[in-house]
């Protein structure tokens, strides 16, 4: 009976999102996850975690270029639940990106079913959970997105291919957390950092003598940037957030919040143990924690000082940022090469300044851009539009450049264009690095550099080869300018990856609009969406 319950289950959910214009032709992958506390030692301090299928860190996922992932998730949460997808691009398909400005969350007891199409993607990504600071209790996990077997990648295949989710930690549970944000306080340095959910030397990766490895690396920290190394050998870069590197060789890299780097490197080195490391950038003090490297031949285990690495050097994390290229004559998710987007060369239709601030508001800490520190509406806005549901947002709420006034409260929303090409540009005037992540696109980082931007600032322009990727950082006291096409439809979330900052109002969405009302620019709203808010007690739609 059981099985059969679940196979008719499948078939109905397959069918569900046939109904959602999902093309047929495209594999699916049925995932099933259960949302749960449990007990985790991460510091070696028991703390109440957020469990996947009963993991930390939760589940690989593992897809091919435009298959389906049906991805069911039950909330046994005493809390309505989210999962985002970092990098996700979620083609003309906004309602699945799970942040609370697209999705009504999931309530405790019940379940959702997301329908994703990895479409024309490849690469290094991750999953988190979106509502309520989360994230800090776990929930995140790895996302690998490989090429279909009739694209050239432009590197042998290794060996083998580690995920690695790095970043900081607190000892403290996500409510006490949140009640520190809530009463109007920043948030304490971290306690720690983790690798795979561990401390020192608490995971291992085992590789066989003259074989070649690929890590994928992301930063899945709340507040800080880290530098990741492995002792006594380098690292060839060969992807940034879906998008092919030139393959430079690097003995470390610095990877800022929500960034996610894969890197080459060959077990080259006298048979033994060696440390891998991560250590916090920009802090004092400089946290740092490690894994094991681990030969599978060898019975020496790692010995002596961990490798040192930088620690507040901006200059040279700059110098690094601007040595990433994209490689143009290698194939996307495409066969037709990068380099065949001439982005350099396409006229801006408008440049936006975003200038983020943490100023105190009715006495309490909070976060801004452009003096407007976000406030969740009490209905998703993707819900609200859909429905033309009057009083949840104004279109044109979010300012394009600064306000140097008051700061103050908002339900945040910029308007624009489907099919615009736009520059961005993100000014940070304050001490501490920034760390921008823009849901449902991919942007190319044309330029940073310290000081204020200007209009003078594009003669320096990288307008040849620079990344494409998700997620960008912002140095102190300087600038960072992006190019990007305004290509999918939906309501899209710009936000801080500090965790801190984007709970306290440092985010707003952007509204892609299309007048043509069409399948073929946005999808519908999906049969089996949740409705809360002022939708309660509508329907979604029949067909």
């Amino acid at each position: 009976m059981r099985d059969y319950r679940a196979f008719f289950a499948s078939l109905v959910v397959f069918l569900l999102f046939l109904g959602n214009g999902v093309h047929c032709e495209d594999p699916y992958r049925f995932i099933t996850w259960k949302i749960t506390y449990g007990d985790i030692y991460p510091l070696g301090v028991k703390q109440q975690g957020i469990l996947i299928n009963g993991q930390f860190p939760g589940p690989q996922i593992d897809a091919v270029t435009n298959e389906n992932l049906i991805i069911s998730v039950y909330n046994y949460l005493r809390e309505p639940f989210l999962i985002s997808w970092n990098g996700i691009q979620q083609r003309r398909n906004s309602w699945q990106d799970g942040v609370y400005g697209t999705s009504c969350p999931i309530p405790p007891g019940k379940n959702f079913t997301y329908a994703l199409q990895v479409k024309d993607q490849i690469g290094s990504y991750f999953y988190f959970p979106s509502l309520g600071f989360h994230k800090a209790a776990g929930a995140f996990g790895g996302i690998r997105i490989w090429s279909r077997p009739r694209i050239p990648v432009p590197f042998p295949p290794p060996a083998g291919d580690f995920t690695v989710l790095a970043g900081d930690w607190y000892k403290r549970n996500h409510y006490q957390l949140r009640r520190i944000l809530d009463g109007g306080h920043n948030l304490p340095f971290p306690d720690g950092l983790l690798i795979n959910g561990r401390g020192w030397n608490g995971y291992t990766f085992t590789v066989d003598p003259g074989k070649t490895y690929r890590f994928r690396i992301s930063n899945v920290g709340l507040t800080t940037s880290i530098n990741f190394r492995i002792q006594g050998h380098k690292m060839k870069l060969v992807e940034v957030e879906g998008s092919h590197t030139l393959q430079n060789m690097y003995s470390d890299l610095d990877i800022h919040l929500g960034q996610s780097y894969s890197v080459l490197v060959t077990a080259d080195q006298p048979v033994k143990d060696y440390y891998i490391v991560v250590s916090s950038r920009f802090t004092k003090p400089v946290l740092a924690t490690t894994a094991i490297l681990h030969y599978s031949n060898s019975w020496q285990g790692v010995s002596g000082p961990i490798p040192s690495g930088p620690t507040t050097q901006i200059d040279w994390s700059l110098n690094q940022a601007r040595s990433i290229r994209w490689n143009l004559t290698a194939s996307g998710p495409r066969p037709n090469p990068q380099g065949s987007y001439h982005y350099g060369m396409i006229k801006t239709s408008r440049t936006i300044t975003l200038a983020n601030s943490g100023p105190i508001i009715n006495r309490k800490q909070r976060y801004a851009v452009n003096g407007v520190s976000f406030i969740p509406a009490d209905t998703p806005l993707k819900v609200a539009d859909y429905f033309n549901i009057p009083g949840v947002f104004s279109l044109g709420s979010m300012p394009s450049s600064p306000s140097w006034g008051n700061a103050y409260l908002q339900t945040a929303v910029m308007s624009a264009n489907f099919r615009e090409f736009i520059e961005i540009v993100f000014q940070n005037w304050e001490d501490t690095v920034q760390s921008w992540h823009i849901d449902g696109h991919s942007f190319f980082v044309v330029g940073m550099d310290g000081g204020q931007w200007t209009p003078a600032s594009r003669a320096r322009y990288n307008l040849r080869d620079t990344v494409a990727r998700c997620t960008t950082q912002v140095y102190p006291k300087s600038w960072t300018a992006i190019y990007m096409a305004l290509d999918n439809v939906g309501m899209w979330n710009i936000r801080s990856e500090n965790w801190a900052r984007q709970y306290l109002g440092q985010q707003f969405y952007l509204r892609v609009y299309s007048s043509a009302h069409s399948w073929r620019d946005e999808l519908p709203i999906p049969k089996n969406a949740l409705l809360c808010g002022r939708a309660r007690g509508r329907r979604t739609r029949p067909l």
